[in-house]
């Protein structure tokens, strides 16, 4: 199995319900998409289609009945494509509809939104000013 990057709680819902691979198929597809999840799925939807029933049923009893926004998780999604994937930066930003700049900064933060940056030693010569 390969070495996903730690997801933010956001994602790792969906995760826990659909696995990390497709998880990534899934965000890539529907991210930024209204969602909504049957408490009974009828089978012809576009996210049974990508799924299967037996992972939508998993992915609807996270909040049946209610209609959920789909993340983007484009910070994660980046580390996933580059270190999962081994796509180049360039075309992690045209799969993720994004500037390469912005690309460069979404890998130099952590994977999973916590603060400080990826690998650098925090500078304890700083003051801090308040």
């Amino acid at each position: 199995m390969a070495d996903y990057p730690r997801a933010p709680a956001h994602v790792q819902v969906f995760i826990d319900a659909l696995g990390p691979e497709l998880t990534v198929k899934f965000l890539l597809e529907f991210g930024g998409a209204r969602l909504y999840l049957a408490s009974d799925p009828a089978g012809r939807s576009e996210v049974e289609a990508l799924l299967g029933r037996k992972r939508l049923e998993a992915l609807c009893a996270l909040r049946p009945g209610e209609t959920i926004r789909v993340p983007t998780a484009r910070r994660w999604l980046a580390h996933v494509l580059v270190r999962v994937e081994g796509l180049s930066k360039n075309r992690i930003a045209r799969t993720l509809h994004v500037s390469s700049s912005a690309v460069w900064k979404y890998l130099r933060e952590p994977s999973d939104g916590s603060s400080g940056a990826v690998g650098a030693p925090k500078d304890t010569r700083q003051l801090k000013l308040f």
